[in-house]
């Protein structure tokens, strides 16, 4: 399994979602609102926050984990519909996870079952 975080622009999460949706096998995302900044420092970021004198880029991140034979599927699919060809596009990472406990029946190990 593989813990996939996107951190994208705003304005672009629902066509990022939407084609998501479309991975049959795919477990289901956490979506945040955050914020932050890159090389750029946030300068000329289109949406952007201050805060005690920082700029911030306004951004969204995605979470999904999913199973070892659907991720390179998952990440071109960010990676197309996430693109915009401007500064600020976002990263995504990828993690391996070592286990999963569902809280309401307690099992755990692999994930979907």
């Amino acid at each position: 399994m593989k813990e996939i975080k996107a951190i994208i622009q705003p304005h672009i999460l629902s066509r990022v979602v939407d084609a998501l949706k479309e991975i049959e096998d795919l477990p289901g995302i956490t979506v945040s609102a955050v914020r932050g900044f890159g090389k750029g420092r946030a300068k000329d970021a289109p949406y952007k926050v201050i805060e005690e004198g920082v700029e911030y880029a306004t951004k969204t991140k995605l979470e999904v984990v999913v199973p070892d034979d659907i991720v390179e599927l998952v990440l071109a699919t960010i990676c197309q519909y996430a693109r915009t060809g401007r500064p600020g596009d976002g990263k995504v990472f990828v993690s391996n996870v070592e286990d999963v406990i569902n809280i309401r029946t307690d099992p755990r190990g692999e994930w979907p079952k």
